[in-house]
């Protein structure tokens, strides 16, 4: 007996001497991101840039490899099925985390089961944009007008699911309004639409909204995120507007495959935020309209779980499915 746990004792200790060189040798080779979107939108930009200054500060190659399709499970599933050795990594997006769970039937992969969250990467704030001709310069007056109007107030969206929906049918439900939900192909149809008077109000990107805003074709009443947007600091919260707790913030992580060693991802997210203190890195995502982030893996995790459950209850409620 006493042989045998010795032997236990050899064995374990050489595995955790294996597991530690194996994470000093890390990487030995070309490290593979995964964007599940195509080229040129947001996910794909911000992994361009995590990916050039990872590639930089471990030496190897970070190859960008788009895999859109389905809302984004088509690559958040080639993730899931993805070797566990910290060769492979996924640039998530909060909806493809804590939505499309509820929005798809079938989703084929599990965010608990199958992926080990990073690091939050950066978050874009929504802002809640009126066209000029409502007749509400805050949030108390929106929401006064639209209570005296029931279903006359249209909100726009870049299609059923999206962020825009959802904060929609979260500014209904916390501000106990009654408007109509107007689904779009795309983010800029979207905001045309607005623009143009078709459709009353929406909640935009920071991005997208505030040009048209500085242009006086629409008028912004709140930020939809926790805090302030650097972009416009005079523009209150909806939070600090009546809706206490009220939060849509877009943001984009980097989750590896369940099973990558804990020195590998303790790794991968200290190269990240270093790289997203570095100032040329943080005046690049302020010119897509982001903020950095950096969080821990276990501060990440809590995050999923509360969104997570902010959501589902907000697609089941309102009955949204997927396109």
């Amino acid at each position: 007996m006493r042989s045998f746990t010795l032997l236990t004792v050899c064995l374990l200790q050489c595995t955790a001497i294996v597991d530690a060189s194996s994470a000093e040798a890390y990487p030995a080779k070309a490290l593979r991101l995964i964007v599940p979107f195509p080229p040129g939108g947001p996910a794909d930009a911000l992994a361009r840039l995590v990916g050039e200054r990872l590639s930089a500060s471990l030496g190897k190659a970070v190859v960008v490899d788009n895999r859109p399709g389905a809302g984004g499970n088509i690559g958040m599933e080639l993730g899931a099925k993805s070797a566990s050795d910290g060769y492979t990594l996924v640039m998530a997006p909060a909806g493809n985390l804590t939505v499309n769970p509820f929005l798809y039937r079938n989703v084929p992969y599990d965010v608990a089961r199958d992926f080990a969250p990073v690091t939050v990467i950066a978050a874009v704030p929504n802002v809640l944009v009126v066209h000029p001709s409502v007749p509400a310069k805050t949030v108390g007056e929106l929401i006064r007008y639209a209570k005296a109007h029931p279903g006359t107030l249209n909100y726009s969206s870049p299609g059923n699911g999206s962020g825009a929906h959802l904060a929609g049918e979260l500014f209904k439900s916390m501000a106990g309004v009654d408007i109509v939900h107007i689904p779009f192909s795309g983010i800029a149809p979207a905001v045309t639409a607005v623009v143009g008077g078709q459709v009353q109000m929406m909640f935009a990107g920071a991005p997208s909204a505030l040009p048209q805003v500085k242009a006086g074709r629409l008028v912004a009443l709140g930020v939809a995120g926790p805090k302030r947007t650097a972009a416009a600091p005079d523009l209150p919260t909806l939070a600090e507007s009546g809706l206490p707790g009220f939060d849509v913030t877009s943001w984009y992580s980097i989750v590896v495959p369940a099973g990558t060693a804990n020195e590998i991802i303790a790794r991968l997210r200290t190269e990240i935020a270093a790289a997203l203190a570095q100032p040329d890195v943080q005046e690049k995502l302020a010119g897509l309209g982001a903020e950095p982030i950096g969080n821990t893996p276990a501060e990440f995790s809590a995050m999923i779980k509360v969104e997570t459950a902010k959501w589902g209850k907000i697609v089941k409620d309102a009955n949204i499915q997927a396109e």
